[in-house]
């Protein structure tokens, strides 16, 4: 069973994710309205939008400078996919109804989501009436993602926990990862677990051909990984 959570390392405590702010409740809004429109636009990608919409809603989506995206895998908590000028690296992309694979839903719809968010929240701004008062400035509410953000699985109670730690600088981040790699160390692989590792993707797959193994992983160019 996986649980999405967030974990505060100053505090030493875990946040759930059902705990709705009003940012919160209009970024969830803003997915659930525009989950709606692409079940309307793409009925034959219904199962994958409804995947995507859980991948935006874990935080595992992250939306870069550059326009490009990178989500990270459901399965394999060491992978993740990138999603460049509507290209992406998985093998599901090619068999996609339109190449609307997962992945680039989820890419597009946080996308979507972020704008949509930004507009309801500045709207509602404006509409508040002007104080007869002057008051002290009030900072914007900031949105959902923060401009550093890493997940990783960690076993907790015998469970595969997804762990989201966000901060406003990335150095900080590390080091906060750090110290929670530290806390939860990795077990000991078994003596009989001989499965080779891509160095960037992990665990390989043996070749059908009696050849060894290989990294099941498509790069951004549309290349496989020739790692062996």
């Amino acid at each position: 069973m996986a649980i999405v959570t967030s974990y505060d390392f100053e505090s030493d405590t875990w946040t759930h994710h059902n705990s709705d702010t009003p940012t919160r409740a209009a970024w969830r809004a803003a997915v659930a309205e525009i989950a709606t429109k692409a079940h309307e636009k793409l009925p034959e990608c219904n199962g994958r939008i409804d995947s995507a919409v859980k991948i935006v809603l874990a935080g595992d989506v992250k939306l870069l400078a550059d326009g490009t995206a990178q989500v990270a895998s459901q399965s394999n908590g060491t992978t993740a996919y990138h999603v460049v000028n509507g290209h992406c690296d998985c093998r599901d992309y090619e068999k996609a109804p339109h190449n609307f694979c997962k992945h680039r839903l989820s890419a597009a719809i946080a996308r979507r989501a972020q704008e949509l968010t930004r507009a309801k929240l500045d709207a509602g701004a404006s509409s508040q009436p002007t104080p007869t008062q002057a008051s002290p400035a009030v900072p914007s509410t900031p949105l959902p993602e923060a401009p550093a953000s890493v997940n990783v699985h960690v076993e907790l109670a015998g469970r595969q926990v997804q762990l989201t730690l966000r901060d406003s600088d990335e150095g900080r981040l590390l080091q906060r990862l750090e110290a929670v790699l530290q806390r939860f160390p990795v077990a000991a692989k078994s003596a009989e677990d001989t499965t080779p590792r891509c160095p960037t993707h992990g665990p390989m797959k043996p070749s059908t051909k009696g050849k060894g193994w290989y990294c099941p992983a498509k790069l951004a160019d549309g290349r496989w990984c020739n790692s062996k």
